[in-house]
């Protein structure tokens, strides 16, 4: 797309910055709608009569979603810790080293930023000519505003989640500017802080209008004909202009569907009990969120019996463009590569074991019969402890004596391990600190060995069901009890989910029905099932802060030891959590509060 939009944008500002970004345009299956544009000075007449350099400015709000891998916060939580010592999570655990001018979880610039081209957008996309076919122009115009305001939302999200919080006792979102900002724009009044609740209602509204004007999912039509709403008018088309307008060719940019999603995670946030007092939100509102996205992929039906390992399915080779695997909503391209590999495998495959997970994480995988390994009915044998436990326990994480890589390597993680450098602490910068490594994500059919250096394909899911199923439960309980709702409970999408794990005994789950009499029980069980199924996605981090839980929970270890008796084990105490009360809510940026006086910072930062 465009190299050069210096003259279009260089008067645009955002938070007082001059936007002279070059576009950089990366979408799934749209690459002809990419054209370079003349390399000059082109102002917005130029982009009138072009549209494909109008979709650009769109397209920069694109390319500033998190296009990458996991971000791997969960360094920052109970679940993990780092063998990097420069790793910015690891270093925001310690005492005073998470400021507002040192913030790992930033979204403030790049989110405004988007925004701020969305607004560009917005304000000119009647102007474009999309096509000289009226009803053709309709259509597009109608569906790049339903992206723009989809987009706009979700960017939202990130900002609230990152920045929202106490200032004087009220709850804050952001400035919420709706307009395009210039150098002649008075900033003393638009920046500033509007409240949780008026984003969250202009968040609602956004998506809501993409969910109103865009298709469920973008699927070209065997239909001769089609009518569609654009603008206000009713239009009957043919199949070939409904397909080159909202066919299979732009899979992969926002939909109905992805909007429907981002309501869900959104008011599942907002209704959390760090924002519940503020928000203006309720759990109802979020389980009915939550509910018609998973009413779209079927209900408990559409639970995908294969995702718990969407990430090395053998068919991805297979995936087309954008199309997306039954348990995923909404990804990356994919690409073949071996990076998750190279830094996450153990040393002994070659590779760098950079992400440890705790035996905090370890002992949340309850026995195979469900009960937690605290309960004396789970028969968990503390001298065996990785013996008849949750099977998602082998599939997600490295443990002693267990076999990784291509070659099905057996990985020796004790203390007294002198044959390698997969034993705990053996090589500060490539062993497991914790006696374990991460296996989740990983493809397991890569051979890292240099003279082979292998790759495969991999992607990174944005929006998962599994997600959306528990975001679900979480509400639902909240709203109506462990068996309230409609159609479908928090009770049953529970029991879905850990019968595709292989939990229970004898066909039954008796752990799960102790925890169906009461919310305060099935509460604890939802979130240490999210816990599980999430992990090392990105969402521990964030969990934690909305439920304002305990944040310090020490992150431990296991040593083990050959004796003469067997194997010793010996938990041990590997890294602290310094985070203090402010760590509920992030900080606004401290350049941002120096450059412009009206906007208030968080309590404590």
């Amino acid at each position: 797309m465009t190299k050069v939009m210096n003259n279009l944008l260089s008067k645009y500002k955002i938070g007082g910055v001059v936007l002279g970004l070059a576009l950089s345009i990366g979408l799934t299956s749209c690459d002809d709608m990419f054209e370079p544009a003349i390399e000059n000075h082109l102002g917005f007449e130029y982009m009138y009569d072009h549209p494909d350099y109008a979709d650009g400015v769109l397209g920069n709000a694109y390319t500033r979603l998190p296009n990458g891998s996991y971000s791997f916060n969960d360094v920052a939580t109970d679940d993990a810790v780092s063998n990097d010592a420069t790793d910015s999570y690891r270093k925001m655990t310690g005492v005073d080293s998470w400021t507002s001018s040192n913030n790992p979880v930033e979204t403030w610039r790049n989110c405004r930023a988007a925004i701020q081209y969305i607004n560009l957008f917005l304000a000119n996309v009647d102007k474009v000519n999309w096509n000289s076919d009226e009803v053709v122009r309709a259509m597009y115009e109608q569906r790049y505003i339903g992206e723009a305001k989809g987009l706009r939302a979700i960017f939202m999200y990130y900002l609230l989640r990152a920045h929202g919080g106490f200032a004087n006792g009220t709850l804050l979102g952001v400035p919420n500017i709706l307009e395009p900002t210039d150098v002649s724009s008075d900033f003393n009044s638009l920046e500033v802080r509007a409240s949780y609740a008026d984003c969250m209602k202009q968040l609602i509204a956004d998506a809501e209008e993409a969910v109103r004007v865009l298709p469920v999912d973008y699927k070209d039509t065997d239909n001769e004909t089609m009518t569609v709403n654009c603008l206000g008018k009713s239009y009957t088309v043919t199949k070939a202009t409904y397909n080159r307008v909202l066919g299979t060719n732009f899979a992969g940019r926002l939909s109905g569907r992805i909007a429907r999603a981002v309501l869900a995670q959104a008011t599942l946030m907002a209704a959390s009990p760090a924002f519940a007092s503020g928000s203006g939100v309720t759990y109802e509102q979020a389980a009915q969120y939550a509910k018609a996205v998973l009413d779209l992929n079927g209900g408990i039906s559409g639970i995908d019996t294969n995702g718990l390992e969407w990430y090395a399915d053998p068919n991805m080779n297979d995936l087309t463009a954008a199309e997306c695997p039954k348990e995923v909503l909404w990804r990356t391209e994919k690409s073949e590569n071996n990076d998750l590999e190279t830094k996450y495998y153990p040393p002994s495959i070659y590779g760098q074991g950079r992400i440890n997970p705790t035996q905090n994480l370890v002992d949340a995988f309850p026995a195979a019969n469900g009960y937690p390994i605290t309960d004396a009915k789970s028969e968990y044998d503390p001298a065996n402890p990785y013996a008849n436990r949750d099977p998602r326990l082998a599939k997600y994480i490295i443990y002693n004596g267990q076999t990784a890589g291509s070659g099905n390597a057996v990985i020796n993680t004790q203390a007294d391990n002198a044959t390698n450098l997969d034993g705990l602490n053996k090589d500060v910068s490539k062993s497991t600190r914790t006696g374990y490594y991460m296996k989740k994500l990983l493809r397991q059919d890569i051979n890292l060995d240099p003279t082979v250096n292998g790759k495969a394909y991999h992607y990174t899911a944005r929006i998962r069901y599994t997600e959306l199923y528990l975001d679900y439960a979480e509400a639902a309980n909240e709203a109506y009890g462990p068996k309230g709702g409609t159609g479908y409970s928090a009770y049953d999408v529970i029991k879905a989910i850990r019968e595709r794990a292989g939990l229970g005994e004898f066909g039954e789950d008796p752990y799960l029905e102790e925890c169906a009499q009461t919310r305060e029980k099935m509460r604890e069980l939802i979130r240490n099932e999210r816990r599980i199924e999430l992990c090392f996605e990105g969402f521990r981090f964030w969990d934690l802060r909305r439920w304002k839980a305990n944040l310090t929970e020490e992150a431990k270890g296991m040593s083990i030891t050959n004796e003469e008796a067997g194997k010793k084990y010996t938990p041990i105490s590997v890294e602290t959590r310094n985070f203090k009360e402010n760590a509920f809510y992030g900080p606004v940026p401290y350049d941002q509060i120096l450059n412009f006086p009206s906007l208030v910072q968080n309590a404590g930062w």
